[in-house]
């Protein structure tokens, strides 16, 4: 062999090598912050869809930095729990700790014996910078009637305008007098639900309360530059976001404060197209529910407070705070005379149904008495919550978990209140404390009962798990911020360790969010069960399909309760593994793993929040010389745009 071509085949072994990363080496794809603990995941499946593969590692790692192949570490791996089969993945495993690495750059794990090595991943501050504003954008492409035109979608995500059409969202009718013209609504706006393109009053209330709780929460973490078409305007991305699902909520709102509980399709077969654009079906809203008017009260107190400290919001957050206080006492009026209705989605409207049960809206009551007391100066709202916290799920069955996050936040949040009760306080962070440090369910800090590092209990795998996976990083976050625990490192260590999972530290060794393959993911979501990504379009997979599906949009997760036995994976799978990459319609059901919604979305966000800087400044008013200045999407890609008056400019662009 000539040395032109032994230098060739190496250059071509190396980039075959670098191209195939192993499925037994599990690493977060997108990287670390440099102090960060950082451990890989080794895998020897034996239970499951591949149990027929094995694999035992060298008695000796490496990682090797990605650009010069340099070896930087060494270590041997460590076996998880003495050689047994985690119940969770079906795997036996190893843990490899490179954390004292802190060097910015970018590596792999390598296993020399095996010829081995884990997905490319970075060292560096800030790493999931760009997952995040990815992932949020999500919403921007599930918005309700608005075109997704350049530059704010990616060239294969652009669409016209959608459901637009006559007798559609802008004339809307109702689903039980369709013939009636007299009853047509605007109710234009919103996002997108789920996989599906109706609206739901009642399924939006988790989803707003976690967005607007993660703001407050990590208000850094949030910039002005998503590239969406509100980006430099002063007011976070995120925001302007929720500002889009609010718009259209006070568009369901009547004036009695009864409010219609969703809105969309009265048949599956409607408005079944890709994309949103070419859907020309009629749309339909549906009836008055106390859910619903329950629901809006929490959702729009809640983003009154946190939108009033935009001045440019003054009379919106008014405007909320008017008509949370008309759906407040609309629902509470029925509530008193024990006439809450639990029965008001029959499904005329398809899919999803959209009903609470009474002590789901006492919730939602009890949440909007919460924000309504910082509000107003009506103690009547303040006296229902102290009359009403008792009864929650939080404090009636000592249950702090993932699945009330919204209510949870009301009941801490009042343990901050200068004004409140001090022996309410006092009933409230008992009942908190002692689920943290009972941790009856195994819910917070630090455990070594998970070879992937994020344990959550069995039960919690069903379907949307991995809004529960994310909900339960969020709470160890929280009890370790407001010091609800005796050992708050551990609770931190928990929470951290926990975004790996949606990264790729899991059996499957996928990202958990769809085609972020430009950000750095190697082993991503391909198919979404998603109307306008949906199986044999353009958009049906990232990896074959001329488009792909947009990025960053979160799964369901795995989901061991799948209906179609006969399809496995995802079927008769350990409850990690039971996952498969598809989006096939009826009858095999793939929404039941696959499908993306803005609840699962914004469970993501604000777990992720806690691990991610804006790297930007939202809001300045002292510069005044940009004030007529806009500069989008920033930090950018292959383009930025200005925005800015007639004149001569002298323009210096950094790249960081």
């Amino acid at each position: 062999m000539s040395k032109h071509h032994l230098v060739y085949s190496l250059l071509l072994y190396t980039c075959t090598l670098l191209a195939q990363p192993s499925t037994f080496i599990h690493v977060d794809q997108f990287g670390y912050w440099p102090n960060a603990e950082k451990v890989a995941v080794l895998s020897n499946p034996q239970v499951g869809f591949n149990a027929g593969e094995s694999y035992s590692p060298a008695a000796s790692l490496e990682l090797r930095d990605a650009d010069t192949e340099a070896i930087v570490y060494t270590a041997s791996p460590q076996v998880f729990d003495n050689g047994q089969t985690d119940d969770l993945s079906g795997d036996q495993g190893w843990w490899f700790d490179f954390s004292s690495v802190s060097t910015v750059g970018s590596y792999y794990v390598f296993d020399p014996v095996n010829n081995e090595r884990s997905a490319v991943f970075e060292i560096k501050e800030n790493p999931y910078h760009d997952v995040f504003r990815t992932a949020g954008r999500m919403f921007y492409y599930n918005r309700c009637n608005a075109a997704k035109e350049s530059p704010y979608a990616g060239s294969n995500w652009t669409d016209g305008m959608n459901f637009m059409n006559p007798l559609q969202d802008a004339n809307c009718r109702y689903i039980y007098d369709p013939s009636n013209a007299s009853l047509e609504k605007n109710l234009t706006g919103g996002w997108f639900d789920a996989g599906d393109y109706n609206k739901y009053v009642t399924f939006t209330e988790s989803t707003i309360h976690n967005l607007l709780s993660a703001y407050e929460e990590n208000p850094d973490a949030f910039g002005d530059n998503w590239n969406i078409p509100e980006s430099g305007n002063g007011i976070p991305d995120i925001l302007d976001e929720v500002k889009w699902e609010l718009d259209w909520l006070l568009k369901m709102i009547n004036s009695d404060g009864s409010v219609h509980i969703k809105m969309g399709s009265q048949n599956h077969s409607e408005n079944a197209v890709s994309p949103p654009s070419a859907n020309t079906d009629q749309r339909f809203y549906g009836p008055t529910c106390t859910s619903a008017s329950a629901a809006s009260a929490s959702v729009l107190a809640h983003a009154a407070q946190v939108f009033q400290i935009f001045n440019e919001l003054e009379d919106y957050a008014n405007t909320l705070s008017i008509q949370a206080v008309n759906t407040y006492s609309y629902a509470l009026e029925r509530f008193n005379n024990n006439t809450l209705e639990t029965n008001c989605d029959d499904g005329s409207i398809v899919a999803g149904d959209a009903d609470r049960n009474e002590n789901q809206q006492l919730e939602s009551l009890v949440v909007a008495a919460f924000y309504l007391r910082g509000l107003t100066t009506d103690e009547s709202y303040h006296n229902f919550f102290l009359a009403q916290y008792a009864n929650t799920t939080p404090m009636a069955n000592n249950y702090w978990g993932g699945d009330l996050l919204f209510v949870q936040d009301a009941l801490i949040s009042y343990l901050n209140l200068a004004s409140g009760s001090p022996s309410v306080q006092q009933t409230i962070r008992t009942s908190v404390t002692n689920a943290v440090n009972n941790n009856w369910n195994g819910f917070f800090g630090w455990a070594e009962n998970d070879l992937y590092r994020s344990f959550v209990p069995p039960w919690t795998y069903n379907w949307g798990s991995n809004r529960a996976k994310a909900n339960y990083g969020t709470i160890n976050f929280q009890m370790s911020n407001n010091t609800l625990g005796d050992d708050l490192s551990t609770l931190e260590r928990k929470a951290s360790e926990h975004i790996h999972y949606f990264h790729g530290l899991n059996p499957l060794g996928m990202v958990m969010l769809s085609n972020m393959y430009d950000y750095g993911g190697d082993r991503c979501v391909n198919e979404l069960y998603h109307i306008w990504f949906s199986d044999g379009t353009d958009y049906d997979n990232a990896l074959t399909s001329s488009k792909g599906p947009a990025p960053g949009y979160v799964t369901g997760g795995p989901n061991p309760a799948f209906s179609v036995g006969s399809i496995s994976p995802p079927a008769n799978q350990p409850a990690q593994k039971s996952y498969l990459d598809f989006n096939d319609g009826w009858p095999n059901s793939s929404w039941e793993i696959s499908e993306p919604a803005i609840y699962y979305q914004a469970a993501y966000l604000r777990f992720l929040a806690n691990l991610v800087s804006a790297e930007e400044v939202v809001g300045t008013s002292d510069l005044v010389e940009t004030q007529n200045m806009r500069v989008f999407p920033n930090p950018g890609n292959a383009f930025i745009y200005f925005d800015l008056p007639v004149g001569t400019y002298d323009v210096q662009i950094l790249d960081t």
